[in-house]
């Protein structure tokens, strides 16, 4: 039984033993109760029944402080409950804190290995092209060794095509420099790309790119992952994506929906894809919600609170 109501139980019994007291005191003294009993109990004096008005006394005394020692410890369990309640709303702020650090560091190694790879390996890459045009294109070289030269420069542009997909993934193309809407719209030419037979359709409302960067690279994974699902298991021919940042609830509200093949929602579902959304959406105090039916479509819904000002 929780604490307050423990506490207003106990309060209902002292109130309770309180009032019949009251009421036995007034009745008692009105109708001369003692006097009338003892005549009655007289002729069975052997009995001992004139005792009984003590004995009650007694029990009515008992029966106060069992209600009051109630009341005492509820009020006791009461105050630890609230204590516990205290502690575990900071650790629970601490461990949000820890998440959105997390989610931040994440991101942060994702910028800097998507810098290394560009910078780095794609000059590299580039240099060994280069190297094996030259030889493709030198004069007085045997046919062989220009054949290998070519298979080598498909190879490379090969490589070079994974790198830059592993770069846009890491960090989306134009987000440092354009910000979110550029980046989510460069990101839904190229599913469109992909889907050529899947109608994508994206609207925004609100400031979004006033959102801090935490929320704004939220918004395009969410975003990102639930293509990537639409795409794997969907086959929907329609995809209605919408981004809405209002003041009046105080957050973002982001839908993707399809119309396609759908699933069973009370499925348990363990992909890492939607283990991360939940993650990074639950790092920073939001919320998301999945809504399914078997050839019904599905639906992702996520609400992002805004950023807490100091």
């Amino acid at each position: 039984m929780p604490a307050n109501i423990k506490l207003t139980s106990a309060r209902r019994d002292i109130a309770a033993v309180i009032v019949v007291s009251l009421a036995a005191a007034i009745i008692c003294i009105g109708f001369d109760v003692s006097e009338t009993l003892a005549r009655w109990t007289r002729p069975l004096e052997s009995l001992q029944l004139d005792e009984l008005p003590g004995i009650l006394l007694v029990v009515a005394v008992c029966l106060i402080w069992f209600s009051a020692r109630r009341y005492f410890e509820a009020q006791r369990e009461l105050a630890l409950r609230r204590e516990v309640e205290i502690k575990l709303a900071s650790a629970l702020a601490e461990n949000q804190r820890l998440a959105v650090n997390y989610v931040d560091m994440q991101e942060h190694e994702r910028k800097n290995l998507a810098r290394d790879l560009h910078d780095e390996l794609g000059q590299y890459i580039n240099a060994i092209k280069l190297d094996a045009v030259s030889l493709r294109d030198a004069a007085a070289v045997p046919e062989a060794v220009v054949a290998v030269a070519r298979a080598m420069i498909v190879n490379i542009d090969r490589v070079y095509a994974v790198v830059r997909d592993l770069i846009r993934r890491l960090r989306p193309v134009g987000f440092d420099d354009l910000g979110l809407l550029a980046a989510l719209e460069h990101c839904m030419n190229e599913w469109r790309s992909r889907l050529p037979a899947t109608s994508i359709e994206m609207s925004t409302l609100g400031e979004l790119e006033s959102l801090d960067e935490s929320r704004t690279l939220v918004i395009y994974r969410l975003v990102q992952e639930a293509m990537n699902n639409v795409a794997r298991h969907a086959s929907a021919t329609q995809v209605r994506i919408s981004i809405e940042r209002s003041h009046e609830s105080h957050g973002t509200r982001i839908v993707v929906a399809d119309n396609g093949v759908g699933s069973d929602i009370n499925i348990p579902r363990t992909g890492l894809g939607l283990i991360g959304m939940r993650e990074r959406v639950a790092a920073l105090g939001g919320s998301i919600a999945l809504t399914a039916s078997p050839g019904g479509g599905f639906t992702v819904t996520a609400f992002l609170p805004s950023a807490k000002t100091t």
